[in-house]
């Protein structure tokens, strides 16, 4: 059995789910729940905006990822608590045991070339409720 889902209504485009996410940049794309998400805060630093933190939830329940849009990214009207999103172009990086909000050995890092996008029509089915 293969850990992408296939994206309905659009040929040879596919969805990883966290468990087959590679390391490094690339052309991955997830289909998620945005469970969260809010402003990351350096309180040594005067509250300097350091970026934003998500919480994403794969189709597999209990299956979470955070991820982090660094200050100076521009995706704040993109997100919306509760919706179900496309993620396509980003970066996953180990995540350090000093940032860990969550048990996944992962993060999702928005880039330059990240698009996210709100899934309308054709969404994966995904249940965001506890």
């Amino acid at each position: 059995m293969s850990d992408e889902v296939p994206q309905t209504g659009v040929p040879d485009i596919h969805h990883s789910t966290f468990e087959s996410l590679r390391l490094g940049q690339s052309s991955q794309s997830i289909a998620v729940g945005l469970i969260r998400f809010w402003d990351s805060l350096n309180f040594k630093k005067d509250t300097e905006f350091l970026g934003i933190m998500v919480i994403f939830l794969d189709e597999k329940v209990n299956s979470v990822i955070h991820g982090l849009i660094s200050a100076g990214h521009h995706y704040r009207l993109s997100l919306k608590a509760g919706s179900i999103v496309k993620v396509v172009r980003f970066e996953v990086a180990r995540c350090s045991s000093m940032y860990k909000i969550i048990d996944h050995q992962f993060l999702i890092r928005f880039i330059p070339p990240t698009i996210i996008n709100e899934v309308i029509t054709s969404a994966p089915e995904i249940n965001l409720q506890s």
